[in-house]
């Protein structure tokens, strides 16, 4: 080594770590990282990365968080919610869409389409709305809080339909014909990918189509593509008038050019043509939106049905994972919120209803700490959904987060109603027009499945695409590994490894500091309410991005089949980011005083269950030793977060059991009615009417306990109660008013012995 030359210094001492240090490691990450598919790879590139990027780092910016806009509606898009969706939701009585009519009534379809809700994401010059993702979702969120058939009768046109991949990829001809009618319902999109052999792996897909010349439509030996396909599980498929297919493109005879497997490519067929066989309907757990299988057999389409034309085939796996990633960051996440915030605001009121023992039953503390779990959970749950669809709206497309929040909200939606299932008991599981949550309740499942199945969306999708996409260094080297440049690749995959070191040495010297210190010494954004949380999350983001790197240097590739492990790491970044969107929601609101408690139970919650994963990975890591010494330097006295005490649950069950501005903060964006004659009108009147009639009561059962009335509220002590002075004259009317309106909220549905 010469050391007489400072620059030949250091170039011989590049040169000797790269020979022992950065070649012996790339020949062990070309060994264990596993071969990448092409639909794996187009899934990797599809989208973006935003805040889940910044949880990866170890150290976020928290500029990228709070600079993103709070949601807002244009003028136009808060007229058409208060308005047009507001007469949809009137229009609405799902035990008759349900239960006798299995569809939505002319009526119904006939306004959805004569107001262009089916047009909500098309641009006005194809004589759509032009809404945003923010209005987009609080439509679909409204009209699920009424009716699941018509939200998602709404929502698959603007979210999975072929409306997006013509916006994207079309050409000016398809977007010309097709985006007009589509937006004023002329057409009925559907969109066919799932075959009885083909879910969530598409490589599998049997459904083909082979690059032919034949007869169409009078002219001869035109080039086009004979198909053959069975799909299944496809929204509005019995209805569509038009089919967006994914297929197999294979070109035998090479009319297209030297390949002969094309790949996955996506036409636009009208269900009118030859060959074509739809109309059959699944029956989704007795639900009525329209759902079935189609098929097509030998049937011929022109090349300029591809949707983008020619120029297009072989793209269709990207085209989907490019488009479809912002649907599902949108639509289920609507419908889960909805569900959230209708169980909020009618079980909360049926437990201040609902009396046993001559108390409210939301004032049982048992019952108190599940209602306390139904309102945090949906301040959490609806802080996602805005704060996302926000960034969505603000240029974003995080495919990971996308996954994050379809897997969370619906999972926690599961919970919050079941929860709802269990206060309301016998009321919750007799079927009928009077019953608020059992139809919600059977149709919780469909929710889970859809749009990838919540199992293999954890295990697979969050962490194994994040820990790739969102990671700093790990999309780099991966790249390195495949140039074909030998000298060229190493110099790369040194510069980029020796990154990679640094970056795992500062996250853990920050996560041996944050540990000993609880990160009390982090700088971090907000206020004396909320800078604990944020630095709780820079705390867990600095143990995550290093156990992450641990988890890929002694697992490999293997890391991509142990889904177990990839689960928990999921579950970290996932409440991660939940947390992170509460805190951007608190301080959007206003960092307002009444709300603070549901921001401390969602905060508390998130991260508790962010530290009780992590502690669970070192579990679960193969090697012994290295997790037992990572847990003991990151985690020296366990979990950094304890779950939400008992005190906090009785504040935060009080919101739902009294009339204030925070609950109808909570439950704000969902359809609510007056009308005694419906059944959530009904319990909102009578929940009214209860408040009402509480001071009443109280002056009651004060002159009981005085021995100045007897037990009971019956009529012949109301009278004497007003004889003796107790109460007046008035009061006694709110008494027997609220004992009316509570009679009718806790009666059931009973029907003739003959309906079986």
């Amino acid at each position: 080594m010469n050391w007489s030359n400072p620059f030949n210094c250091l170039s011989d001492l590049t040169s000797l770590r790269r020979r022992f240090i950065s070649r012996p490691v790339f020949k062990l990450m070309q060994r264990a990282l596993p071969k990448m598919s092409q639909t794996e790879r187009e899934a990797l590139e599809a989208g973006n990365t935003w805040w889940d990027a910044e949880l990866f780092s170890g150290k976020p910016n928290w500029s990228v968080l709070q600079d993103c806009p709070a949601a807002k509606f244009t003028t136009e898009e808060q007229a058409f919610i208060n308005g047009e969706v507001e007469t949809l939701c009137a229009m609405l009585d799902d035990w008759d869409i349900t239960h006798h009519r299995h569809d939505l009534p002319p009526a119904v379809w006939a306004y959805i389409k004569q107001h262009k809700f089916c047009g909500m994401i098309i641009p006005k010059r194809y004589n759509g709305l032009a809404f945003s993702e923010c209005a987009h979702s609080e439509v679909v969120m409204k009209i699920a809080s009424r009716s699941s058939t018509a939200a998602v009768t709404v929502m698959v046109p603007n979210s999975l339909g072929p409306a997006k991949l013509l916006l994207a990829y079309g050409t000016e001809r398809q977007k010309d014909y097709y985006l007009p009618r589509l937006a004023i319902g002329q057409e009925i999109p559907a969109f066919a990918l799932t075959g009885p052999h083909a879910g969530s792996d598409a490589s599998a897909m049997p459904d083909t189509g082979v690059v032919c010349r034949s007869l169409f439509e009078g002219k001869e030996k035109v080039l086009g593509i004979r198909l053959n396909w069975e799909k299944r599980y496809i929204t509005l498929g019995p209805v569509a008038t038009v089919l967006g297919l994914a297929f197999k493109l294979y070109d035998p005879k090479h009319l297209l050019g030297d390949q002969e497997n094309i790949g996955i490519t996506v036409a636009l067929i009208p269900t009118n043509t030859p060959g074509v066989s739809i109309g059959r309907r699944h029956n989704p757990l007795d639900s009525a939106f329209q759902n079935g299988p189609n098929w097509g057999k030998d049937v011929f389409i022109p090349m300029d049905w591809i949707i983008g034309g020619a120029a297009q085939v072989g793209n269709g796996w990207k085209m989907l994972m490019q488009c479809l990633a912002t649907g599902r960051a949108v639509s289920l996440p609507a419908l889960s919120v909805a569900a959230a915030k209708y169980t909020c605001r009618n079980t909360g009121a049926y437990a201040r209803i609902r009396k046993q023992f001559n108390l409210p039953i939301g004032e049982f503390e048992g019952i108190a700490e599940v209602l306390a779990r139904i309102a945090g959970e949906t301040y959490l749950l609806d802080a996602a959904r805005s704060v996302t669809a926000a960034a969505l709206d603000n240029g974003q497309k995080p495919a990971v987060i996308s996954a994050i929040i379809k897997y969370e909200l619906t999972e926690r939606m599961r919970r919050i109603v079941n929860d709802g299932m269990d206060i309301q008991g016998g009321s919750g599981i007799c079927l009928g027009p009077k019953n608020t949550l059992g139809r919600l309740y059977q149709i919780i499942p469909v929710a889970i499945t859809v749009e990838g199945a919540n199992i293999l969306t954890r295990s697979m999708m969050i962490f194994g695409q994040g820990a790739i996409r969102c990671h700093p260094f790990v999309q780099q080297e991966m790249a390195a590994l495949t140039l074909d440049n030998p000298e060229q690749t190493l110099q790369q995959f040194d510069a980029v490894l020796f990154k990679h070191i640094a970056f795992m040495m500062r996250n853990m010297g920050n996560g041996v500091w944050y540990a000993l210190s609880n990160a009390r010494f982090a700088s971090v954004p907000g206020d004396l309410q909320t800078q604990r949380y944020y630095r709780q999350i820079a705390r867990l983001s600095a143990a995550f991005a290093l156990v992450t790197d641990v988890a890929l240097l002694t697992l490999g590739g293997t890391l991509k089949r142990k889904e177990s492990i990839s689960g928990r790491f999921a579950d970290v970044l996932s409440n991660l980011y939940l947390c992170s969107c509460v805190l951007k929601h608190y301080q959007n609101q206003g960092n307002l005083a009444e709300d603070a408690p549901l921001m401390h139970w969602a905060c508390q919650q998130s991260l508790n269950r962010a530290g009780q994963s992590m502690l669970a990975i070192f579990h679960k890591l193969p090697s012994k030793s290295l997790p037992w010494l990572l847990r003991g330097l990151l985690f020296p006295f366990g979990n950094p977060t304890a779950p939400p005490s008992d005190v906090l649950a009785q504040q935060v069950a009080a919101i739902l059991l009294h009339d204030s501005p925070a609950r109808d903060r909570l439950t704000q964006g969902i359809y609510i009615n007056q009308n005694p004659e419906d059944a959530t009108g009904k319990i909102e009147v009578a929940f009214k009417a209860v408040l009402a009639a509480a001071p009443v009561e109280a002056k009651i059962h004060q002159a009981q306990k005085l021995k100045q009335l007897a037990k009971g509220l019956d009529s012949v002590n109301l009278q004497a109660a007003v004889t003796k002075g107790i109460i007046t004259g008035d009061e006694a009317q709110l008494l027997e008013i609220a004992s009316q309106a509570r009679l009718g909220v806790i009666t059931v549905d009973d029907f003739s012995a003959s309906l079986q």
